[in-house]
């Protein structure tokens, strides 16, 4: 007999005002959905999410993203899908670690994010998937720049640019609910070379290598202590400026709490954090988190990986839906020259 509660769709919904270094006060409509594609008794049976908001800032700043996870029935098969369209006036600072607030220039540019991958199952929680990722920035403008050649400028200029690829993936993921993961451990490698037979602007390659794991430090607590590495290497070529890694700029904009997105650019990132999360009431309602991240990046990776960027901070976690274990996050982070500003997120960090 299936569970009373297979298939059912668990929403919420989430009219907010927020505010993040990088887009100042915003207004945002959230959407997030979590269900079982089974029966959710059997086990390790993992939950299916899709996540969509629209948001706009007192920067200008437009954002509509559409992220889905999706299982199949019988876990053989996962769907991520990864849309977005950002109309995004923002700041960087150059590349590198060293990389100084002296430095920074504003940017303003529109930018339509497609990203489509399916993945198999081979054996146990192993997958192998393969995708396209399609990236176009247009009416890209340098703007109130400090100094006379920005290293946007140095870089290579240009008001658009184009990235298509094809993704290969090899994914490992033994958590239940990736929503608000308890336990369990993800280790994700995406492999992205770009193709001007495909129509990108030039031909580069990049590596995703990540991963993520969480116990439970008591048998007597649901306390959960959590890790998180995200690093991306750049192959060969040369990427555009807007898609080199960035703080803030994964799939979720949830790296480098402490830091105004976009505050370290490179061609390659080296990134750790973790997090203790913890209950304050007895009805799982309210609960707390201490965290502490470094980050690194480069030119090339025989240099200035060995300058870090570290930071740390607190927060607060409101459970707002008890099917998905959804939570409203609120944190308040510090990084190094005075770095400092609240983050918020539907769902956990990471």
């Amino acid at each position: 007999m299936m569970a009373q509660e297979d298939h059912k769709f668990h929403n919420t919904i989430l009219p907010a005002f927020g505010y993040t270094l990088q887009t100042n006060w915003a207004g945002v409509l959230n959407y997030n959905l979590g269900f079982y594609n089974g029966d959710s008794t059997q086990d390790q049976q993992k939950i299916s999410s899709l996540n969509t908001s629209i948001t706009y800032t007192l920067n200008k700043q437009v954002i509509i993203p559409f992220q889905a996870n999706i299982w199949s029935k019988d876990k053989k098969f996962n769907y991520t899908t990864d849309f977005r369209y950002l109309k995004y006036p923002s700041v960087t600072y150059g590349l590198g670690t060293r990389s100084s607030l002296e430095n920074e220039s504003n940017i303003n540019y529109n930018y339509l994010k497609l990203h489509e991958m399916v993945s198999r199952l081979i054996i146990k929680n192993v997958y192998v998937g393969a995708g396209i990722f399609y990236d176009a920035y247009w009416n890209i403008e340098e703007v109130n720049k400090f100094l006379t050649t920005s290293s946007f400028e140095r870089y290579g200029y240009s008001d658009k640019e184009k990235s298509v690829g094809l993704a290969i993936r090899l994914l490992y993921d033994s958590r239940r609910n990736q929503i608000n993961p308890a336990n369990g451990w993800l280790g994700n490698i995406i492999y992205r070379p770009n193709y001007t037979s495909l129509g990108s602007d030039t031909h580069w390659e990049s590596i995703l290598v990540e991963g993520r794991k969480y116990f439970k430090p008591s048998k007597t607590s649901n306390n959960i202590l959590a890790f998180w590495t995200y690093n991306v290497f750049t192959i060969t070529g040369k990427p555009p400026y807007l898609l080199l890694p960035s703080t803030g700029w994964d799939d979720f904009y949830n790296t480098g709490r402490g830091y105004i997105q976009g505050r370290y650019r490179g061609r390659n990132m080296m990134y750790l954090e973790s997090e203790y999360r913890f209950g304050i009431s007895r009805n799982g309602f309210l609960g707390g988190v201490i965290f502490a991240n470094a980050q690194s990046f480069s030119k090339d990776i025989k240099s200035e990986l060995s300058v870090i960027a570290p930071a740390y901070g607190t927060g607060l976690r409101f459970k707002i839906n008890k099917h998905t274990n959804t939570n409203i996050c609120i944190d308040y982070a510090f990084g190094t020259d005075g770095s400092k500003g609240i983050f918020v997120n539907l769902g956990e960090v990471f």
